[in-house]
């Protein structure tokens, strides 16, 4: 059994006198060396190459049960130089759980109790290997609610949510996971356990003492440590739950409407989704998500309120005011509550809709992310469709699914939008030619993006091929720099999910500076 160095292509051994100390660190059935617990355990749903599998095979899984057990792994690993890639759910969108540099995968799903629920304070205290749904079903009793709902609802754990800046349908009136992340247990690269908030006290949601150190261990993708414990910010269940889906015979007219609804300042409302004619087209072939709709209809505005009865009866009079005025139709409530309460369902479909053939067609998702002003919407949009058109003819396997626009910013529905064009592809059909000009389709999308001011990643990160090797493009002016002496600074040996952000390069810099003096 081999590894990969973190800090080089040089090959390591993993003998088994080492291997014996995994098992003596975290107990005997909870180090998997079987070829189908590794495999398992080293895609995500993000295009993959199915050809090259091997090439990404961890050389063992490891489950530790605490955060002790965490900190002896981290520091056997740095003794030998072995790489450590931190995985909970494996559902992101992009290639962070994957284990470039093979080494050992920290699987942290053993990790699921809930530690404390303090209805008085209203937080909730859990080790990080709980499911969302489990969590929030946990909480149901107590009248309280977790209110984050990201796509991946009913798969997708907290420990991964923390790693990636994770972000919610519903983040208008709830925020998204760096705003109800209030604490964390951190152990880091070098094995050390630390306590990781706003300040001292771990229900503290407020502090000037210090710098901001929470959030720097929200969004790293597993790179600055891995955390064990959080300490959760709830609400209490609200009283009304309200959804509306208006069809819009004009693409431009939604599109100013998602304005005068994200600038009328409703409290009470979770998002607003703005649907392309795209979308719609492609949502009218899909077996799983068919929408039916009149071809008249050429765009979608959805939204969602929470909160009290009297204030979510009374926004919706004013949201329906304003969109009918605009030229919007109300799709009645079958729609309006069925797609809605649907909207966790269709999470990476294997069989995801038809071919423009009508033929069922096997495919993978791959979902663009990109944060986008609203004032870059409509170029955005239309030179990214104009690009995957231009690939579809070069390639013909790259499916245009169309576009969502969706309220970005949390506890406010105007500003930036989560930009997202779906692509679906039969990965199965990947060769180096094909996969090559997925990177640069993908590569190409970032670039439009980060040319209209915008991001590259509202939420799955930037470690896809494609954009990784613009991180410093549009971290510019220092950010990337900062990056990297950080990385350099808490993970001296380079073990914590080498191969990501492309901070391989920090490494290499301080090789190069240490030969020249």
């Amino acid at each position: 059994m081999t590894t990969t160095s973190a800090k080089s292509d040089e090959t390591i051994s993993i003998p088994q006198s080492r291997i014996e100390e995994l098992r003596r660190i975290v107990g005997d059935r909870n180090v998997l060396t079987e070829l189908h617990q590794r495999a398992i355990r080293a895609a995500t749903p993000f295009p993959f190459r199915v050809d090259k599998w091997q090439d990404y095979l961890p050389d063992v899984v490891v489950m530790p049960g605490s955060t002790e057990e965490i900190s002896e792994l981290l520091k056997f690993a740095n003794r030998y130089r072995i790489p450590v890639v931190p995985r909970a759910g494996g559902t992101g969108l992009n290639d962070g759980a994957v284990p470039l540099r093979k080494g050992i995968v920290l699987d942290i799903k053993r990790m699921n109790e809930i530690l404390e629920v303090d209805s008085e304070n209203m937080t909730v205290t859990v080790q990080v290997g709980i499911n969302n749904q489990e969590l929030s079903r946990a909480l149901k009793p107590f009248d309280l609610w977790w209110p984050f709902d990201p796509a991946s609802f009913p798969v997708s754990i907290i420990g991964g949510n923390i790693g990636t800046g994770a972000w919610s349908l519903i983040g208008g009136v709830s925020g998204h996971i760096p705003d109800l992340v209030i604490s964390m247990t951190v152990v880091l690269p070098t094995g050390n356990i630390v306590e990781i908030g706003e300040a001292g006290g771990r229900k503290i949601r407020k502090s000037s003492t210090g710098y901001r150190l929470k959030d720097l261990f929200i969004g790293h993708q597993g790179t600055l440590g891995v955390t064990t414990e959080a300490t959760l910010d709830i609400f209490p269940r609200p009283e009304a739950e309200f959804s509306a889906f208006f069809g819009f015979n004009e693409y431009e007219k939604a599109y100013g409407t998602v304005k005068l609804i994200g600038q009328s300042f409703f409290r009470t409302i979770a998002g607003t989704v703005l649907f392309d004619e795209e979308k719609l087209r492609f949502l009218r072939r899909d077996d799983e998500a068919y929408i039916p709709l009149p071809l008249t209809t050429k765009s979608i505005i959805a939204s969602a309120f929470y909160g009290t009865e009297g204030e979510v009866e009374a926004a919706s009079r004013k949201f329906f005011e304003i969109v009918e005025g605009s030229g919007g139709s109300y799709l009645g409530e079958e729609i309006s509550e069925g797609d809605w309460a649907a909207r966790h369902d269709r999470y990476h479909l294997a069989l995801h809709g038809r071919d423009t053939h009508g033929q069922v067609m096997p495919s993978t998702w791959h979902c663009e992310d990109a944060a986008v002003p609203y004032s870059e919407i409509p170029s955005v949009r239309k030179e990214w469709h104009s690009l995957v058109g231009k690939f579809q003819k070069l390639y013909g396997i790259f499916d245009d699914g169309g576009c969502f626009f969706y309220t970005n910013n949390p506890f406010r529905s105007w500003g930036d939008y989560l930009g997202e064009i779906d692509i679906f592809i039969p990965e199965m059909e990947f060769d180096d030619e094909k996969w090559k000009a997925f990177v640069e389709l993908k590569r190409g999308l970032s670039e439009i993006t980060l040319a209209h001011g915008g991001s590259i990643t509202a939420c799955h990160g930037a470690t896809r091929p494609g954009d990784a090797d613009l991180i410093p493009v549009e971290l510019k002016n220092g950010m990337y720099d900062i990056m990297k002496m950080l990385k350099r600074s808490f993970d001296p040996n380079n073990i914590l999910n080498p191969g990501k952000f492309g901070l391989d390069s920090a490494y290499e810099e301080e090789r190069v500076a240490g030969v020249n003096q």
